[in-house]
Parts: structure tokens; C-alpha cells; sequence
């Protein structure tokens, strides 16, 4: 019985140690993605907006500080386009109030409604 399994044993060894030597290699490497401690460039998604079923336009900030830079990238299957690239405005720490709604329409009586709360609302 021994005689069969022992190709087998052998075989299986020979798959756990491979395993560990690339882990192990996966750790000394420099490049390689998923090693903890080498980290590429902070990429930050700053918005996203839809143009058809599959496309989309997606504003990416590379970098932090000085450093920063703005990327306008084109996503679509099977293709990402940079469209433009620019530097990082400085005031972009302090984000922009919403613009408050026209005093008569539906935007202005719904957010009425949402400060005062769904139990306020008049009969």
C-alpha cells in the first residue's frame, strides 16, 4: 500500500513547498503587488458620473500635498482614457456648500419638510 502513496506523499510535499517559497519570495520582492509596506501612489476617486450603460467619467486625485495631481479619466469596457491631467487646486480642503433651493419650488417645500421631520409635516 505504501509503495502507491508514496508518489503521491511526494508529490504533495512538493506543492506545499513551492507554496512556501513563493510566499516567502512574494515578501523580499520590491514591486510586487499586496506587500505590505510598498504602497504606489494615494489614488483618491473625488467623483464619478455615468454617460451611457457602460461608460463613465471618473475624476481621480494621485498623490497628496504639493503633489497632487487631478486626472479626468475615461472608463469604458475593456479601456480607461486619460482625458486631462492637472495640478490640485489648493482650496479643494474646504468643500462647497449646496446651493440652497428656489423658495417656491418642490426642492425648497421637501427640504422644509426634511428639517422639520416626517412627524411635522402639516394636514
Amino acid at each position: 500500500m505504501w509503495q502507491n502513496a508514496w508518489p503521491a506523499l511526494v508529490l504533495l510535499a512538493l506543492m506545499v513547498g513551492i507554496a512556501w517559497a513563493l510566499k516567502w519570495a512574494r515578501g523580499r520582492l520590491p514591486g510586487l503587488p499586496g506587500v505590505p509596506g510598498q504602497s504606489g501612489p494615494v489614488l483618491k476617486v473625488l467623483g464619478s458620473v455615468s454617460l451611457g450603460p457602460q461608460q463613465r467619467l471618473v475624476t481621480l486625485q494621485v498623490g497628496q500635498g504639493e503633489s497632487a495631481t487631478c486626472l479626468v479619466l475615461g472608463v469604458a469596457p475593456g479601456s480607461v482614457n486619460a482625458l486631462h491631467e492637472m495640478a490640485m487646486p489648493a482650496d479643494t480642503a474646504a468643500p462647497s456648500a449646496p446651493a440652497a433651493p428656489l423658495a417656491g419650488g418642490f426642492a425648497a417645500r421637501l427640504a422644509q419638510q426634511l428639517v422639520k421631520g416626517p412627524g411635522d409635516a402639516p394636514r
